[in-house]
This record gives structure tokens, C-alpha cells and sequence, in this order.
């Protein structure tokens, strides 16, 4: 049945490559029919079988010439006595006439056990926007990172088409017998680099999540174990290897982002940034600007800063600023105390052969005298009691998670927990540790620590569930992942989307770990540079699907159709699992197949961010820099930021605020004929008011403008960031617009 089940898959999968312009009334069958009457002996070819199955074919199928001659996908010989075949629901009656007929069914939507983001965002094979977008076949995404390791099997080309006669790119040094119809381009920058390979893993990671090809058994110590595959697989890759060791040097970035312009591609993924910056003093931001009017989507990391407020990177409302959470995985691992107290965590340690049996517990900071004792740096844990037993270190400390362990392990350790800091709340790294540990919550850590404070002989066993699908939470936006407002211009709401960005297995250029026997080239990391490319990938399956909508269309598309609950379907939380902040989500979570059907976009024009970065109080000159042509703002009519024609408003109505008023255009990319009304969801103390309440569309790409009005209610004692949205909804669509609004106190 096993075998059975992965003929069906790849069924499906040729039947929806090799027929794109059969009539729709067709889809692919399973026919199982009787053996031949005359035996065949061991000896007889299978183009004897295949003779028998095409009997059962309609005639004007099997006729010499017949162009619907290769209707016939697969002749089984092993599986089963049957083939498969593109057929109507009546050539099947008529096949059921026939001697020897046993049985025809369509083939079977089977669920893809990936690793496991795109099943998470609900691409499926074969249906939906993936078939809709052709997994986005023929779309150029660039990657800006620490190159690639090209000979991973993520970046096989099989199945893949030639790059498009746009492309213009190369594969420079040592790539130009690595380069295939995958990776179509290989460009390094750094100064002290010849060549694209990565060295690092980054590079490889964020490639392979927004577009590598399916590759079946990934995991990581037989954990989140599947077939993985970027969100985009049919997506071409052109690498920029701007990092190296020494970090990402900001003229290596531009030079990069300079290139690909000229090269062609039509996204730019770029897991990079710094500190909040003015935009005229922001490479990404500069670039991306270029990037964005030549026509290509930038896809911004939003950083990993949090929880903490204003703490995001990557802030041009030209960019699309993504935010990290979770997906509904877990790998579970548990750390069970003497007193029988029982604490869950997360690791994708390689458990084969642990020993799940109680050990002491130890506390490095007692008695320490170096400063990094309680965080198991290298070299620190030095107590010779440390052997034989389990060790309880604090997060952080400026040491990766893996090389505390590895200190814990050299010091004659035999397990270790990891207790995180107060502001990590329930998000909870998996780590490839080299011995078994595990990451806990800080109050379960303070807990464990009390237990060992007040136990003459504190112990505990470590024990790994291994991969655990169907968190109802989620998902929930991670701990680290950075917060609005933002702080170099408040008045576009940021970060624009979140996605799956914890937890995230992809594809790795080395094994996890040399020292054991187990060969993985997939690794498992978190950060907004993992949820980054997701969007990527997302935004290239809109292109493929909708070739000449602008960078600003798409962005509109993802974050008008986002989620705003979780899988439970109640509000989203955030790390502390409580109700997210809009500062945390912007618009919400990405849903891919919702944004490649949005009914009404915000196209922001290009013309307008001279006015909006005259209203920035940028002088003449700042805004030259980034238009890059001379400008005199005295002589340009401003506009407030929250004025220009964003998916989402964020404003602040001070103490002596009067009502703020702001257009917004929409344009119509769904039903031709069609009317929506305006929903508002008041943020609690604002007053919203919409003129006019319905839109009414006679064609598509039609524009229709309306008023946004806010005002502050003079008997709310409201104060803090408040949230509510507008949703324009017709039969068909809902477009919701998320509302922030800050209002100070003293009011």
C-alpha cells in the first residue's frame, strides 16, 4: 500500500507538469484492470503489459498520431496491474464496459509530509496557489547572504525549465561548472572571498527556504523528518555572496543589489540589516528604493531585537518587513526533577541510544568566580563535580546555544538545560546539541533552580518525544523577533507581515555533527532571517501568477489577506502567550492562497514618496540621495507619513490633536462588477470614520478613493497604542487594513 501510495503522489505530481493546456473536464486517473488471459512469462517486456492497458484506452487516445497519444502518465508492472491516465469522467464509463476492468478512481490529493513551513502556509502539491503559480516556474529570486553550497540536492535542477531570456547574470570563480537551471547565478563581494561558497550555513538555509527543490528524507537527527522543499521550488536562484566572516559590509551590499538589478531577477531576499537608520543613511534602504522602481519586490528581515519596542530594521515602505513566529511543530523534549515536577522544552538532539535515567543536577554559578560560569562558556565550566551530571545554564551570555553544550560535554557532563531569559517567554529554540538538552522557559528554569536550592540531592532525566505537529497556538510571533513602531518613520505601520521563522529546518552545507555517525546535510535555526525568505518565496508565487503587478501590488495582496488568528482561531499571541501587539504582527500572519486572490490592492505610486520624504523633514539634498536626482522640498507640497497609499495606518493623535484625516485609492484586481462595504473596528478611545461607506467597481484595474477620518474621543481615558482595522468587504473578498494608533497620556 506504501508503494502504492507513492505512485499516487507522483501521479499527481507529472499529471500537473506535463498537460497545462488539457481541456479541464480531464484529470488523472488510476485504472486497475485484470492480468492478461494469455500468461506472460518472466521473460515477456513490459511493452506487452503496456499493449494490454492501451486496450483500455478510448480509440481516438490510442490512434496512430493521436496528439492525446501520451495521455497515458504511467504503465504499472509491480505496484499494481493498472496505469494511470488523463481522462474524462465519460471515457472512464465507457472504460467500464470492457472485459478485465476492475476499478478507476481520481487520483488522490495525498498530504506531503514537508519540513514543514509550506504545509504549514497550506501549499499543496498539485492544487491551489502552488499549481495556480507553477511553483513558481520562470520567477528570479536573489538571495543576499553568505553565499551557497551548490551541491546541496535542494538546488538540483531536475524538472527545471531555462532561465528566462531576460536573465542576464553569471556564475563567476569556481561556480561555472556548479551553476545549473536552479542556480542560474553566483556573484561574491567580499573582499577576502573568491568565491561563492558558503562557509557559514546562513546562505545555504535562506536559499533552500525560498526555493530549493524537493528533497525527500531531510531531517536533523531524525527529527521534523519529511521532504523538504522551498515555497517557490520551480523559483530560479541568483546568490550574491555579500558576508563573510568578518560580517556584511555595506558596500558589498550595494554593489550587490547594484548587479542584480542589470542581472534580472524579480525578488531580492535579504536577511541583513542594522541598527534603525534615516533612509538616505540606509544601504538596504537606498538599494531596495532602486530595486523597487526597476520593478523587484524586496523582502526585508525585520530583525531579531525583540520584544523590545522600536527595535526594527529594515523600515522603508518600499520594503516588505517581515517578522518571525512559529509554525505548529514542535520537538518536544522534557526535563522531569526528583520531585517529580515535569518541565516541557524543545531540542533536536540525535536521541538514538540515550539513556532516559535520573542524574545529579548541578548549578554552575555557585561558587563561581568567573563571570560566564552560569552561562557555560568555553573553557568556564571547570568544577570537577561537573561529571556525570546534568548541567543547568542561563541563556545568553554571548555563547551559541550548541557551544555551551559542547563546554558542558568537555567538562565530563552528561546533559544540560538550558533556562531562558525572562523576555524569551515561551519561545524555545530546537538546537542539533551534542548531548542531550534541552530549552526551557525561564519560569520553569527558576523553578528547577528553587528544587535544587532546597534538595540535599537534586536530580533529574531528560526525555525527547521527538516531532509533535498541532500546536493550536500557533502561530505565535517569536520572542526575538523585532518591534514597531518604527522609529525612522512612524507613520507606516512596521513590521509590515510575520512568517514561519522558528524553528525552521533547511538546508545546511555540512553535516550538524561530524562526531557522530548520523549524516545530515539540514539544520535547524530561528531567526527573522528564516522568515524572511518565506515571504520571498511567497511573493515569487504572486508574480508568477501575476506577472505585472507591481512590488507594491504584492505587498498589498500579502498583508490585506493575512490571518490574524491562530489554527485555535483566537487572536494571535505573542511570547508571552498573550494577544499580540500590532507592533508585533503588522498585518498579521502570511496566507499565500488568500493574497493570490485579494480582490482590491494599494498600489503605491512611485511619485508619492517624493512628497513623503519631503514630509520626513529630510532636506533637499537627503532626498536626493535616495531619488537620485536633484530635489527642492520647499518647493514640494509635503504630506504626513500615514498620507501615503499604504495596506495599513498607524498615527498618533496627541493631547491636542484635532481629527486626522488621510486618502487611500484602491484598485480593483478581482470581480469586474462588484461593491464593498467598509466594516471599522475602532481602536477603543478613536473615533473612525470611512466616507464613502461602499465602493462600487463596473471594471477591473478600476481606482476608487476614500477618506479615512480619526479622532480622539474626549471622554476615553485610553492611552498607549491602541489597534483596530477596516475590512472592505464584498460577496467574494474581505480586505482588512490594520489600524495602530499611539495616543499619549494626559488627554
Amino acid at each position: 500500500m506504501k508503494i502504492l501510495k507513492i505512485f499516487f503522489v507522483i501521479s499527481a505530481i507529472l499529471g500537473c507538469f506535463s498537460w497545462p493546456s488539457m481541456q479541464s473536464d480531464l484529470e488523472t486517473y488510476i485504472v486497475q484492470v485484470e492480468s492478461p488471459e494469455t500468461q506472460m512469462s518472466t521473460q515477456s517486456s513490459r511493452i506487452d503489459l503496456e499493449g494490454w492497458y492501451k486496450t483500455f484506452l478510448p480509440n481516438t487516445i490510442t490512434a496512430a498520431g493521436s496528439q492525446e497519444g501520451s495521455r497515458l502518465i504511467y504503465s504499472y508492472h509491480n505496484v499494481m496491474k493498472g496505469f494511470a491516465a488523463r481522462l474524462s469522467a465519460e471515457q472512464v464509463k465507457e472504460m467500464e464496459k470492457k472485459p478485465g476492468f476492475i476499478s478507476a478512481w481520481p487520483q488522490r490529493k495525498l498530504i506531503l509530509h514537508t519540513t514543514h513551513s509550506p504545509s504549514f502556509l497550506g501549499l499543496q502539491q498539485n492544487i491551489g496557489l502552488w499549481k495556480d503559480a507553477n511553483y513558481g516556474k520562470g520567477v528570479i529570486i536573489g538571495v543576499l547572504d553568505t553565499g551557497i553550497f551548490p551541491d546541496h540536492p535542494s538546488f538540483s535542477d531536475e524538472g527545471m525549465p531555462p532561465p528566462p531570456a531576460k536573465w542576464k547574470g553569471k556564475c563567476e570563480s569556481d561556480f561555472t561548472t556548479k551553476c545549473n537551471n536552479k542556480l542560474i547565478g553566483a556573484r561574491t563581494y567580499p573582499t577576502f572571498s573568491d568565491s561563492p561558497i558558503d562557509d557559514n550555513g546562513h546562505g545555504t538555509h535562506t536559499a533552500s527556504t525560498a526555493a530549493g527543490s524537493f528533497v525527500k528524507g531531510a531531517n536533523v537527527y531524525e527529527n521534523a523528518k519529511g521532504t523538504a522543499v522551498g515555497i517557490a521550488p520551480l523559483a530560479h536562484l541568483a546568490i550574491y555572496k555579500v558576508c563573510d566572516s568578518s560580517g556584511c559590509a555595506d558596500s558589498d551590499l550595494l554593489a550587490a543589489i547594484d548587479a542584480a538589478i542589470d542581472d534580472g531577477v524579480d525578488i531580492l531576499s535579504i536577511s541583513i540589516g542594522s541598527n534603525s537608520r534615516s533612509f538616505y543613511d540606509d544601504p538596504i534602504a537606498l538599494g531596495a528604493f532602486s530595486a523597487a522602481k526597476r520593478g523587484i519586490l524586496v523582502s526585508c528581515s525585520a530583525g531579531n531585537s525583540g520584544p523590545s519596542d522600536s527595535s526594527l530594521s529594515n523600515e522603508a515602505p518600499w520594503i516588505l518587513t517581515v517578522g518571525a513566529s512559529t509554525v505548529d511543530r514542535k520537538l518536544k523534549a522534557t526535563v522531569k526533577l526528583g520531585n517529580q515536577k515535569l518541565f516541557e522544552g524543545e531540542s533536536a538532539f540525535h536521541s538514538k541510544g540515550h539513556n532516559s535515567a535520573f542524574y545529579p543536577l548541578f548549578d554552575p554559578s555557585r561558587n563561581a568566580t568567573d563571570f560566564d560560569s552560569p552561562y557555560c562558556g568555553p573553557g568556564t565550566p571547570t568544577d570537577p563535580k561537573i561529571k556525570g551530571k546534568i548541567v543547568v545554564s542561563m541563556a545568553g551570555g554571548g555563547f551559541p546555544r550548541i557551544v555551551k553544550g559542547q563546554a558542558v560535554k568537555d567538562a565530563g557532563g552528561v546533559g544540560m538545560i538550558i533556562v531562558s531569559t525572562a523576555d524569551d517567554g515561551f519561545t524555545r529554540p530546537a538546537d542539533a546539541h551534542v548531548l542531550p538538552a534541552l530549552y526551557i522557559t525561564n519560569k520553569d528554569g527558576m523553578e528547577t533552580l528553587h528544587y535544587m536550592n532546597t534538595t540535599s540531592k537534586p536530580i533529574a532525566v531528560i526525555t525527547f518525544q521527538g516531532t509533535i505537529i498541532g500546536d493550536k497556538n500557533a502561530p505565535i510571533v517569536a520572542a526575538f523577533s523585532s518591534r514597531g513602531p518604527s522609529f525612522s518613520s512612524p507613520g507606516i505601520l512596521k513590521p509590515d507581515i510575520v512568517g514561519p521563522g522558528v524553528n525552521i529546518l533547511a538546508a545546511w552545507p555540512t553535516t550538524v555533527d561530524n562526531k557522530t555517525n548520523t549524516k545530515s546535510t539540514f539544520n535547524i535555526i530561528s531567526g527573522t532571517s528564516m522568515s524572511c525568505p518565506h515571504l520571498s518565496g511567497v511573493a515569487a508565487l504572486l508574480k508568477s501568477t501575476h506577472p505585472t503587478w507591481s512590488p507594491a501590488a504584492i505587498k498589498s495582496a500579502i498583508m490585506t489577506c493575512a490571518n490574524t488568528v491562530n489554527l485555535a482561531n483566537t487572536p494571535m499571541l505573542d511570547e508571552r502567550l498573550l494577544p499580540a501587539s500590532i507592533f508585533a504582527v503588522g498585518a498579521g500572519h502570511v496566507n499565500p492562497s488568500r493574497a493570490n486572490d485579494p480582490g482590491l490592492i494599494y498600489d503605491t505610486q512611485f511619485k508619492d514618496y517624493l512628497p513623503y520624504l519631503c514630509g520626513l523633514n529630510y532636506t533637499s539634498r537627503q532626498v536626493g540621495i535616495i531619488l537620485q536626482r536633484r530635489v527642492d522640498c520647499k518647493q514640494v507640497k509635503g504630506i504626513p507619513e500615514a498620507q501615503l497609499n499604504y495596506p495599513s495606518f498607524s498615527i498618533t493623535l496627541g493631547e491636542n490633536s484635532h481629527s486626522q484625516t488621510y486618502t487611500r485609492t484602491v484598485t480593483n484586481v478581482g470581480d469586474v462588477v462588484s461593491s464593498y462595504n467598509v466594516e471599522i473596528a475602532s481602536p477603543p478611545g478613536v473615533s473612525v470614520i470611512v466616507k464613502p461607506s461602499t465602493l462600487k467597481f463596473s471594471k477591473l484595474n478600476q481606482k476608487l478613493t476614500y477618506q479615512a477620518t480619526f479622532s480622539r474621543k474626549y471622554n476615553s481615558s485610553n492611552s498607549g497604542t491602541v489597534q483596530g482595522f477596516l475590512k472592505w468587504t464584498s460577496k467574494k473578498y474581505s480586505v482588512r487594513s490594520p489600524i495602530a494608533v499611539v495616543l499619549p497620556p494626559g488627554f
